[in-house]
Formats: structure tokens, C-alpha cells, sequence
């Protein structure tokens, strides 16, 4: 794979059972690059290691004389020249290779990964998490396994030369191949503690991501109430204490690195205090001694690797570990029997209701049905459910008595569509965020129109100055230049433009005024006619235009209706919806009431026809005032 093929068409199936396993996975994804680095870094160090060498042999014939050997000995080197800067040309190119590939292999695979899981994603990892392993996370990934190459070559040119030095110089060949193993494991036992240290950094930076991504994200409500000077400080503190974590990080890294250069220099002064007494005794010829002397000296290069490729294991590891976590995550599956649908893309999509057996939830085919549930944790968790992401060991959710995991995923996706509670804007062009797959029977004026975002469109018309027309304004990024309503409208069109069978939104109108939110309520159901859709909310505009309204309560559907019949009959819904308390609802809460509030005795109670009423009237003067501009 070379960097000009990339993408690849398909990276494959890692293995994410540890951070190690998912290291190995990769190596052996780049056999063929690796060997290729592998046969350059050889052909860069031994050409290196033999500069030496020659070198001596230079040296020893101007001693004796030779012409013949000294032009020899210069042919050499020249040849030894040419190989090292051949070879380390393109071990530079084969190693840099590896290491975009390496990381680009790890980009497509989270982005797979975050695309299979969707919102599912950030519900089990933390957002920060998932920016730190696809940014930095990385890019360290791809230098443990470039560096692999270049070490393996070292370790080999190593072995190389003591073999030779033995050969061309026993006794001091000797005494080199005896230390040089000594200087590459020098700093092994420092390792560990070396890497649980880089462990804790890097602990602490994806912390400190996390703050900061959170932080971000809630700008505008932190400003808002002020609070912004107080994450800041806690985002300075964690910011401290990775500061400081790197500092007793870097401490450990530098005594590696001083050993590495101390105890090569103590071999040094070995080889040239022991090569002087046998050069006194005749026993090394001034050539010989050269030669071994240099070789130590050229040697410190290639050991310098193992220095690199413990450093690049002990950032790469953690790295890796938490790459893995995310790629291990799986879009769950139901406890029952697969079906046959599951891998038949190109099979006919169910239709029918959607049921989930786990609540009790029945949203008829082809009709608005709103969900009431007090807990907004719970309520996103069950649009998760609706969506095809069931729960670890509750059942699938069926669409038409097809269970959603056993659809193919782009046909599960495709069918239900599920809108969460807080959309993402991606910069770009509205007619770029409107480029989604979509049925085509509606278009995008009609979507914009039924989520109201006529003041969207020119606003942003406005803060575009070279845009005449609305679909080519720039939209920022995640939307900051427009308000929360705003955003959630322009989120709102993208979904109703999608036209999916079953359309999921939730809380889809919880940063729009009651006017708009009136108008978005009938706007939804004009255009979602004969198609199912399900709304999650509270608020009694949008509960009085659905044509069936459910309540979930503790996990358990109670109540189903209409919104003025169940604001008469349950308390509990009456409870989430008009915000009542607890003590409120002890002493409104009347059994076996009538349409009219009365009890079985007759008596109307007026806390809960006041209730009824405050509802009720809002929802009716909205009605009004909507008849009134039509009327204009």
C-alpha cells in the first residue's frame, strides 16, 4: 500500500482484544512495507558499520605502504558511502509510508467504528476519549509501528558486526561483542517505570481533552450563567497536573537517554585502553585497532534505536489500549436467534409498526405518536432502542415484526432514522448539510418550511455576504453563529428531508419558543402523513398534535391516549408534563376521575382542573393566534 492508494477499500477486521494484540494486528497488516523498510534500513546500516572498516584497512595500508590496498580501501568507501545515503533515502520513504498507512489504516477504523455506533458512541466513551485516540492517539500508533522496521534493522547490524569484529579481531572483537549487548538492555529495568509514567500522562492528557471538549461544547450556557471562569480554572489545574506528569516523564526518558550515551562511552575507553596493551605487545596491528575503535564509535547509532523503539512502545501501548477499547465496541445484538434478513441488504425494507418489546412501546405504521418519560437519561436511551441499539441483553426492537438487528445495518439506518437530542452541525454549505441519502418525495423547501426556518435562512443569508442564495450559505462549525433553536431547526429539516419510514426525534423542539414550537408541531405532521414517526417530549404543543401519546414510567409503558384525555386521568403524566411536585401531585392525584374532573362521587376537584385548564389554554390561544396570521 503506498500513501497515493489510500483510503484503503477495506482496513480490515482488528484485532481489539488489548492494545498489544492491536499493535500486532497492525505489523503484520504491513508485512510487506515492513520488510521493505526491513531490506533499506540493512542496506543503511551496514553500509554504515563497515565505513570502519575500510577506514582501517586505509589506514594500515598507508602504514605499510601499499598503494594498491589504500586505493582499494578507497573504492570501498566510496561504494560504502553510496549505500548508506541509498539506502537511507528510502528508508526514510518506506518508514514514513508505513507510518501514514499505519495511521490512516487506525482513521478509517475509528470513523467505521463511529459510524456503525452513531450516537451510540458517545454514550459509552466519553467524546473527549474518542478525540484523543483519533488525533494523537494516532499518531503515536503509526510510530511504533515505522519504528519497528528501523529497529529490527539495527538489532541485526549489531549482531552483524560483533560477528565480524570477532572474526577480523578476536580479542577485541571480543571484548565489543560482550559489551554491546550490556549497552542495549542497559535500560530495560528503567522501562517499566518509564512506561507506567507515560501511562499516567497520558491519563491525564485525555482528562484534560475531555474537560476542554466539554468545555467547548457548553460555551454558550457557561457564559450565560457565568460559569465559564470556573471551568477554566479546572481546566488550568488538570492542564498543571499533565505538565507535570510529562516533567516526571521526561525525567526518566533523559536518564535512558544519559545511560545511553555514558555507558558507550565507557566501552569506548575499554576498547582503546585494552587495544593500546595488545598494540604494545604486537598483538593489533594500528589498522586493526582503528577499525575496532571506529566501529564502537559508528555503533552508538544504531543502538540509539532501542532507545527509540522503547520510547515509541511505551507512548504507542496506552495508545493503543484505548484505540482498541473504542474498536471493541459492538452495535448490540438481540439474545434471540438471527433471522434470515441479516447480511440481505438489497432485501425489501419491513414496514408496519414499530414495537419494542422491552417497554411496551407500540408506535403504529403511518401515524405521530409522542413519548412521555420523566427521565431524559431514559428517554434518550429508548430513542437508542428505537433505533436499532438494543440494550445488552434486552430484546431487539421490531419494525413490522422484523427485528432491526437482524437488518443489515445501512438497511436498519435507512428504515429508522433517529434524531438525537443534540444534533451536529458540520460546517459547510446548507446545501451540503442537506446532502444526505434521502427518498426524494421531499424536497428541501418543504422541509425547511415545516421545521420554520425562514429566520434561519436569513441569518444566515446575512453572515454570508457572498451567498445570494440560501442553500450556499456557510453554515460554522457545529453551528456556533446560531442560536440553539436555530440549530435544532436547521437539525429538524435535515431529518424530515431524509424521509426514513420510521423518524425518531428526540426532544427536537426543547431550545424553540412556544409559537414556533406550535408551528413545528403542525408543520411535522402535515408533512410526515402516512409515515411513522415518534416524538419524545414534554411539552404539551407538540403532546396535542400526536395522534397517540404514550407514557413510560420506570421503564414500563402506563398509560397510553390522547394528551387532553391522559392530562385529565394520570397523574403521573399530568406530573412531567405540567411540572408538578411530588406534593402537588399527592394531593391532585383523584382515582377513577371522568372526563369532566369529577370523581366517582361527583365531586370536581379544582386543583386538577386548574392543572387541566393552564395546559389546555396555552395549547388553544397558540391555536388562535396560528388562525388569526393565517387569516392576515
Amino acid at each position: 500500500m503506498q500513501i497515493q492508494d489510500l483510503p484503503y477499500p477495506d482496513p480490515g477486521v482488528p484485532d481489539a482484544r488489548s492494545g498489544s494484540r492491536f499493535l500486532w494486528w497492525l505489523f503484520r497488516n504491513q508485512l510487506g512495507g515492513q520488510l521493505k523498510s526491513l531490506a533499506w534500513g540493512l542496506l543503511h546500516f551496514l553500509s554504515i558499520s563497515a565505513l570502519p572498516l575500510c577506514v582501517g584497512v586505509a589506514v594500515q595500508a598507508v602504514v605499510d605502504h601499499s598503494g594498491r590496498r589504500l586505493a582499494l580501501a578507497g573504492g570501498l568507501l566510496a561504494l560504502c558511502c553510496f549505500g548508506s545515503a541509498l539506502g537511507d533515502t528510502f528508508l526514510h520513504r518506506t518508514a514514513v509510508t508505513n507510518w501514514i498507512t499505519a495511521a490512516a489504516r487506525v482513521q478509517q477504523l475509528l470513523a467505521r467504528k463511529a459510524a456503525n455506533l452513531g450516537s451510540a458512541l458517545t454514550r459509552r466513551v466519553a467524546a473527549g476519549e474518542v478525540v484523543a485516540v483519533s488525533t494523537g492517539d494516532v499518531e503515536k500508533i503509526g510510530w511504533f509501528v515505522e519504528a519497528w522496521s528501523r529497529f529490527t534493522a539495527a538489532a541485526v547490524t549489531l549482531v552483524v558486526v560483533c560477528a565480524g569484529l570477532v572474526v577480523y579481531q578476536p580479542a577485541l572483537g571480543g571484548l565489543v561483542a560482550v559489551g554491546l549487548p550490556v549497552l542495549a538492555l542497559a535500560a530495560l529495568p528503567l522501562l517499566p517505570r518509564a512506561t507506567r509514567r507515560a501511562d499516567f500522562q497520558r491519563e491525564k492528557a485525555g482528562r484534560a481533552t475531555e474537560l476542554a471538549s466539554d468545555t467547548v461544547a457548553g460555551l454558550r450556557v457557561l457564559r450565560g450563567i457565568g460559569g465559564e471562569e470556573l471551568f477554566l480554572d479546572r481546566y488550568r489545574r488538570a492542564s498543571q497536573e499533565v505538565r507535570h506528569a510529562a516533567v516526571r516523564s521526561a525525567r526518566m526518558w533523559s536518564l535512558i537517554a544519559a545511560i545511553q550515551v555514558l555507558l558507550p562511552g565507557l566501552l569506548l575507553i575499554a576498547v582503546v585502553w585494552y587495544g593500546i596493551h595488545l598494540a604494545r605487545q604486537g598483538r593489533v596491528e594500528i589498522g586493526e585497532l582503528v577499525a575496532v575503535y571506529s566501529s564502537v564509535m559508528i555503533l552508538t547509532y544504531p543502538l540509539r534505536h532501542f532507545e527509540e523503539i522503547a520510547m515509541a512502545y511505551s507512548f504507542s501501548r496506552p495508545s493503543a489500549t484505548r484505540a482498541a477499547r473504542v474498536l471493541s465496541l459492538e452495535r448490540a445484538t438481540s439474545a434471540e436467534g438471527s433471522g434470515g434478513l441479516r447480511g440481505r441488504a438489497g432485501d425489501d425494507l419491513p414496514t408496519g409498526d414499530l414495537y419494542d418489546p422491552a417497554t411496551g412501546l407500540l408506535a403504529p405504521a403511518g401515524r405521530l405518536t409522542a413519548v412521555v418519560c420523566g427521565d431524559p437519561d431514559a428517554a434518550g436511551l429508548l430513542a437508542e432502542r428505537l433505533g436499532g441499539h438494543p440494550s445488552e441483553k434486552g430484546p431487539s426492537v421490531r419494525l413490522g415484526g422484523v427485528p432491526l438487528d437482524e437488518l443489515p445495518l445501512d438497511s436498519a439506518r435507512t428504515a429508522v432514522l433517529v434524531q438525537d437530542k443534540d444534533p451536529v452541525l458540520l460546517s459547510g454549505t446548507l446545501r451540503d448539510l442537506l446532502d444526505v441519502p434521502a427518498s426524494g418525495d421531499v424536497g428541501a423547501e418543504e422541509a425547511l418550511a415545516a421545521a420554520q426556518c425562514a429566520d434561519v435562512l436569513a441569518a444566515l443569508v446575512q453572515g454570508s455576504l457572498d451567498a445570494g442564495d440560501p442553500m450556499d450559505a456557510r453554515i460554522t462549525e457545529r453551528g456556533r453563529s446560531l442560536s440553539g433553536g436555530q440549530r435544532q431547526r436547521l437539525a429538524l429539516a435535515r431529518s424530515l428531508f431524509t424521509d426514513p419510514e420510521v423518524l425518531v426525534l428526540d426532544e427536537p423542539t426543547s431550545a424553540v419558543d412556544s409559537h414556533t414550537e406550535a408551528r413545528i408541531a403542525q408543520g411535522v405532521r402535515d408533512l410526515r402523513t402516512g409515515r411513522t414517526t415518534v416524538v419524545f417530549t414534554s411539552s404539551p404543543l407538540l403532546l396535542d398534535h400526536a395522534d397517540r401519546v404514550v407514557l413510560v414510567h420506570e421503564g414500563e409503558v402506563v398509560a397510553v391516549g390522547v394528551h387532553r384525555e391522559l392530562v385529565r386521568k394520570e397523574p403521573r403524566y399530568r406530573a412531567v408534563v405540567t411540572r408538578e411536585t411530588d406534593e402537588e401531585t399527592a394531593s391532585g392525584a383523584v382515582p377513577d376521575q371522568g372526563v369532566d374532573g369529577r370523581d366517582e362521587a361527583g365531586v370536581l376537584h379544582e386543583a386538577d382542573v386548574l392543572h387541566e385548564e393552564g395546559v389546555l389554554h396555552k395549547v388553544d390561544v397558540l391555536h388562535e393566534l396560528e388562525e388569526i396570521e393565517e387569516s392576515a
